[in-house]
């Protein structure tokens, strides 16, 4: 959902055309198998995602429209659950028939974030930055998406006041 956002005010889309999206998926290591993802899937998917990301970051419950198109996604993929012995213990593991696509790939990782009771989505806190990211920390306290460039311009400009 990051490839509309970003630093800048107003940052440039990065995904123009299909051949964009592939260019990012081979970015991501992500499984392509000589297909390309259609430009509109992506974009929907990512306005859908998008949508997920602000009510997260607001507190709020996950819109039906991004959960119903995560799920779509999911059930694209083939495969079935198998009971496997790790560590001597039972497990109930799902079993794909194939490497899922990039959609299914980005589907997926966007349920196993609301899935995870312990990471939070949240937007950075940078003077011009809009990007979102996943916060993991013990206290869910980080503020940047990167605190080396956007939390670094924040703690300049604070000492600069302190400092005049």
């Amino acid at each position: 959902m990051n490839t509309a956002r970003g630093r800048t005010p107003s940052p440039p889309d990065l995904l123009t055309d299909e051949l964009a999206i592939v260019r990012w998926a081979e970015a991501q290591s992500l499984n392509l198998d000589g297909e390309r993802p259609c430009l509109t899937e992506a974009l929907e998917l990512r306005e859908r995602l998008t949508g997920l990301a602000e009510a997260l970051d607001a507190g709020l419950q996950p819109p039906a429209g991004s959960i119903t198109a995560i799920n779509y996604h999911l059930a694209r993929e083939g495969g079935c659950h198998q009971l496997t012995r790790t560590s001597g213990e039972w497990r109930l593991r799902f079993a794909p028939a194939r490497r899922p696509n990039v959609l299914q790939a980005i589907a997926q990782s966007a349920a196993a974030t609301l899935a995870d009771p312990l990471l939070f989505v949240r937007r950075c806190a940078g003077l011009d930055c809009s990007l979102f990211f996943t916060d993991n920390s013990p206290n869910q306290s980080r503020r940047w998406c990167c605190a080396s460039v956007c939390g670094r311009e924040v703690r300049v400009e604070r000492r600069r006041g302190l400092l005049r």
